[in-house]
């Protein structure tokens, strides 16, 4: 598919969702309010106040436009504009009484007709859906500054996303065949089959909700963890996600009673071996190898549990 078939298949999608969730019109179903001034009183129902200029950066208005809408909510009642504390030359606004009824009443009608819309489908058709919804998210999603990352323990779909993504990414990035997502994959797998709690345990990790990585710790012997398949999705690199990780990975080890710590890994990934080395990690050997459709030069490294950065 050419970069022009491929624009006009999104453009296409665009105009079928639109015209799907019907607010293709000047006014929002129900209501006396556009798209656009729903999703201006939506973000301010998401706090107490806040100054127009950082309204109008978060969604992208222009001034003109913000201002009229302004000035047709004020008459309206539903918000009160006001001068910054800090610095008189910024204009700020919030949401009214009235104005906060608005909004319960606006997203009381978006979840009614929404929930009319899943209903057209079965309960499968409903989770083939969100799944679909979920990917063009992860997809387009682009961080901001600050953004959140938390970790949390998996849940159903999350190993086939494990395995899906890092076969994708390392593909693309340095290559690798499709041996590499079979050895994932058997990772994985062995993992679900063979995982001894207490002494074995994964995250995955999401940034603002959004899955943004993952990483496993397995038992290699007695008093030997093995760090395992640490990812971080490329949209989501520079925001801490593996250092986070590897930092929970390394005090889950420590709290399991574990002595020491290994890893195995890529010479060519240079992130991850500078998470490794601020953790404590040391390399210990290392040895090159055809496979994953190439030469790859593979490395083994070790940290004493007592001495790591955690």
């Amino acid at each position: 598919m050419s970069s022009a078939q491929r624009v006009a298949a999104v453009r296409q999608f665009n105009r079928f969702y639109t015209r799907t969730i019907g607010v293709l019109g000047d006014r929002l179903q129900t209501t006396p309010y556009s798209l656009t001034e729903a999703r201006v009183i939506y973000e301010l129902s998401q706090g107490e106040q806040m100054e127009t200029v950082e309204l109008r950066n978060r969604l992208g208005l222009d001034p003109g436009y913000l201002s009229r809408i302004f000035t047709r909510f004020e008459a309206d009642g539903v918000v009160r504009l006001g001068r910054s504390q800090a610095d008189s030359r910024r204009q700020t606004v919030q949401l009214t009484e009235s104005g906060r009824r608005v909004f319960a009443t606006l997203d009381q009608h978006a979840g009614l007709e929404m929930a009319a819309l899943l209903d057209r489908l079965g309960d499968s058709d409903q989770m083939r859906l969100l799944t679909a919804m979920s990917t063009i998210e992860r997809l387009l999603y682009t961080p901001a500054p600050g953004a959140q990352v938390t970790l949390r323990p998996p849940v159903a779909g999350d190993m086939g996303w494990v395995a899906h993504r890092q076969g994708v990414v390392y593909a693309e990035e340095y290559g690798y065949d499709h041996y590499f997502e079979a050895l994932v994959g058997r990772i994985v797998a062995d993992y679900v089959e063979n995982h001894v709690p207490g002494l074995e345990d994964a995250w995955i990790a999401e940034v603002d909700g959004v899955p943004a990585g993952s990483i496993f710790c397995v038992r290699k012997d007695e008093t030997t963890a093995q760090l395992r398949l640490l990812f971080v999705e490329p949209w989501a690199r520079g925001l801490g996600v593996g250092g986070k990780l590897v930092r929970q990975c390394l005090r889950f080890a420590i709290d399991a009673g574990y002595r020491d710590m290994v890893l195995w890994t890529n010479k060519d990934l240079d992130a991850a071996r500078r998470i490794y080395e601020r953790a404590g990690f040391q390399l210990i050997s290392e040895e090159q190898e055809e496979r994953f459709g190439g030469m790859q030069t593979f490395q083994n490294w070790q940290v004493r549990l007592s001495e790591a950065t955690v």
